[in-house]
């Protein structure tokens, strides 16, 4: 199975309704639900926990509660930051020079194996071998 990973921009753009970028992310979406019916999607816990800061600070309970029900969809996959994805996020920042929430995202995306598709508003990804990326701008 094929699955879209969502770093924590993309799915920030997607529960927020961020236009222009929003839009980018249904349209990616709905292109790869297309090529690949009945895909998966999957997120880490570090896109958890960035997503869910800023509307925890501001107190907006309302967007919370958004990335709250789209993170307890039964379907989604969960990558956890295992000693394997912290090793491999450590060759990444070392290799790429990405930022170390940058690497233990691509490291858990990596994790999936190779169908995978990388949503993300980050450019920089692209820097990283075997990482399908998809940037939404």
């Amino acid at each position: 199975m094929v699955i879209a990973f969502f770093d924590a921009s993309a799915l920030s753009y997607l529960v927020e309704g961020r236009e222009p970028f929003a839009g980018g992310v249904r349209e990616a979406l709905v292109a790869f639900s297309k090529k690949y019916p009945g895909a998966g999607s999957a997120v880490s816990r570090l896109t958890w926990l960035e997503c869910r800061v800023g509307p925890v600070k501001q107190g907006d309970a309302a967007t919370l509660a958004l990335y709250d029900a789209f993170f307890a969809r039964p379907d989604l996959k969960w990558v956890e930051l295992t000693k394997d994805v912290v090793e491999l996020a450590t060759a990444i920042r070392v290799k790429h020079g990405l930022r170390t929430p940058d690497s233990l995202q691509a490291a858990s995306c990596l994790q999936l194996g190779a169908n995978h598709m990388f949503l993300s508003g980050d450019d920089d990804f692209k820097r990283v071998g075997g990482l399908r990326v998809r940037v939404l701008s």
